[in-house]
C-alpha cells in the first residue's frame, strides 16, 4: 500500500490537481453554469452508501463513481450527441475525482474506507 509521503503519491496528488484544473478550465470554456456545478460536484459520492452493506460493495460503488472511465465516456456521448449539458455533467465528474485524488482519497481497497492506492487516510 502507498505511502502518504512517498513519490509516487505525491505524483497521483499532482495528477488529481491537474485533471481538476483542467476540468474547471473546460467547463468555465464551454460556459457551464455554476449553480450546476456546486449542485453536482458532490455526487458521486453517493457511492459510499454501498458501505451500508459492507465494505466488499462500498469498495466497488464507491470505485465505480471515483474512476475516470465514467466521465470519460459520458463526455464521448455528450460531444458526439452535440449535448453541452451532458458534456458538463462529465466535466464536473472529472473535477470532482480530480478534487478527491488531490485530496488524497483514491479507489478504495476491501478491506475498509480507509485504506486507499494512495494510502491510509484519517488517523492511525
Amino acid at each position: 500500500m502507498a505511502r502518504p509521503g512517498d513519490l509516487p503519491t505525491a505524483i497521483l496528488r499532482l495528477e488529481g490537481a491537474v485533471i481538476l484544473s483542467l476540468a474547471v478550465f473546460l467547463y468555465v470554456r464551454a460556459d457551464g453554469g455554476w449553480l450546476l456545478f456546486v449542485l453536482l460536484l458532490l455526487v458521486p459520492d453517493v457511492g459510499i452508501l454501498g458501505y451500508a452493506v459492507g465494505p466488499r460493495v462500498g469498495a466497488m460503488t464507491y470505485n465505480a463513481l471515483h474512476t475516470t472511465v465514467g466521465p470519460a465516456a459520458l463526455a464521448v456521448i455528450g460531444i458526439l450527441a452535440e449535448s453541452p449539458v451532458t458534456v458538463s455533467v462529465a466535466l464536473v465528474w472529472f473535477a470532482h475525482i480530480g478534487m478527491d485524488r488531490m485530496l488524497g482519497y483514491g479507489l478504495k481497497h476491501t478491506s475498509g474506507f480507509r485504506d486507499t492506492h494512495l494510502g491510509r487516510i484519517g488517523r492511525g
